[in-house]
This record gives C-alpha cells, sequence and structure tokens, in this order.
C-alpha cells in the first residue's frame, strides 16, 4: 500500500503527489537516486563480497541491490532522513566516508547540492532522471580514480547542513546525530567525476582523499 514515505528505490518510485512543489519533487527524485548511488559506491569499492549485492534495473541503468536487509535499510532510513532537509534546500553535501581503524578518513565520496529554492515551474522529471542516469554510469566505470582499500576499512554516510535542520518528530531523521570523526588538518585533493546545473538542480559527484601531507603526518 502507498503511504507517505519514501519506497525503496528498487522496489518502486515513491509516492508522488499532485500537490508537490517543484522543491518536493526534485528532493524526492534526489532522495531515489542517492539510494542507488550509494549502494552503488559501496559496490565500487569492494568491501563486501560481490555476492552480497543483486542486480536490479533503475533509470534504465543495471544497477547494485543489497541483499542483506540491515546493509539496505541504513542507506534507505539515512537518505530518507534527509529528505525534508533537501527539500528545504539545507543540505549541501552528502559523503560516502571510508575509515581506516584509527577512524580517520582515506577516501570520500562527495555529492554535491544544491535545490533551487526559488524554481516555481513544472519539474520535468524525465529529463531530471535523463541527467542524473548519467552519473550512474559514470560511476560504474570510476573505480580507478579511487584509493584501494585495506579489508578492515568501515564506513558511513555523513551529511552536511548550510544551515542545521530544526529539530525533527521524524523517526527517519533521528537517526542523524552530530559526528566526532576526525577530519584532514590540510585541504584535500579533489578528483571530478561529474556535474551537472539545471534550473531546479546543481549537483557534482568528486572524490576527495587526503593530501601527500595529510598521508605522510598521519
Amino acid at each position: 500500500m502507498p503511504n507517505s514515505k519514501p519506497k525503496s528505490l528498487f522496489s518502486g518510485k515513491m509516492e508522488r503527489k499532485d500537490n508537490q512543489s517543484p522543491q518536493g519533487e526534485v528532493a524526492g527524485i534526489l532522495v531515489e537516486f542517492l539510494e542507488v548511488a550509494i549502494t552503488s559506491v559501496v559496490y565500487l569499492k569492494g568491501i563486501y563480497p560481490s555476492g552480497a549485492f543483486e542486480r536490479r534495473r533503475y533509470m534504465n541503468v543495471v544497477v547494485k541491490r543489497a541483499r542483506h536487509p540491515q546493509l539496505r535499510e541504513y542507506i534507505h532510513s539515512a537518505v530518507s532522513g534527509l529528505l525534508p532537509s533537501i527539500q528545504k534546500g539545507l543540505v549541501e553535501r552528502v559523503a560516502v566516508t571510508f575509515f581506516n581503524t584509527d577512524n580517520i578518513p582515506m577516501e570520500r565520496f562527495i555529492f554535491k547540492l544544491m535545490v533551487n529554492q526559488s524554481f516555481g515551474s513544472k519539474v520535468e522529471e524525465s529529463d531530471l532522471e535523463f541527467s542524473l542516469r548519467s552519473f550512474l554510469i559514470k560511476l560504474s566505470v570510476s573505480q580507478s580514480l579511487t584509493t584501494v582499500l585495506p579489508r578492515d576499512c568501515r564506513w558511513e554516510i555523513m551529511a552536511y547542513f548550510r544551515s542545521l535542520p530544526q529539530v525533527s518528530t521524524s523517526k527517519d531523521a533521528e537517526m542523524w546525530i552530530p559526528t566526532d570523526t576526525k577530519q584532514w588538518q590540510q585541504p584535500p585533493l579533489i578528483t571530478p567525476i561529474k556535474s551537472m546545473n539545471s534550473e531546479p538542480l546543481g549537483f557534482q559527484l568528486y572524490l576527495e582523499h587526503p593530501s601527500p601531507a595529510e598521508q605522510v603526518s598521519g
């Protein structure tokens, strides 16, 4: 039965409301996309056996879906909890960060987004999805740009806000807590992967790695 909570990307699209604002439409599409893209990043890094994922099709692209319920729910709940803040333009970046055993970041996949709060026209969903699909295609062939990670690394989803959202009663939002993660002291090395800039949405995907000085000092 349809409800107001976003469905898993791989089982169907989230419910669209007839009176939804353009920002709400864009945020809904982004949340769906981020669930798939983050799963693709985790698969790309190979920190789980390939059998932990199964093939699915999204935006007419073959993608991966996590088989393990806890892994799938973590990704789904994390991005779903960001939906109200993305709609209001509060979220600046969503990162998938990989850490070593000392809890120091080794690599970040950064999704940088800007939802135009003044956009008042109808969102052309097919055009937006066409643009986002190219990110999935580019991501799937980006392994050579990434760092080889040790087997004992860990990872998490992080969000960076332009301003802190008000306390929410949403159960999904409750999992977002301030982080005490160690940060790099030097500006990171940035590797662009893909970017787009349309009227309702600006979106970039890039990699961050510690600078050589940071690696030596670490």
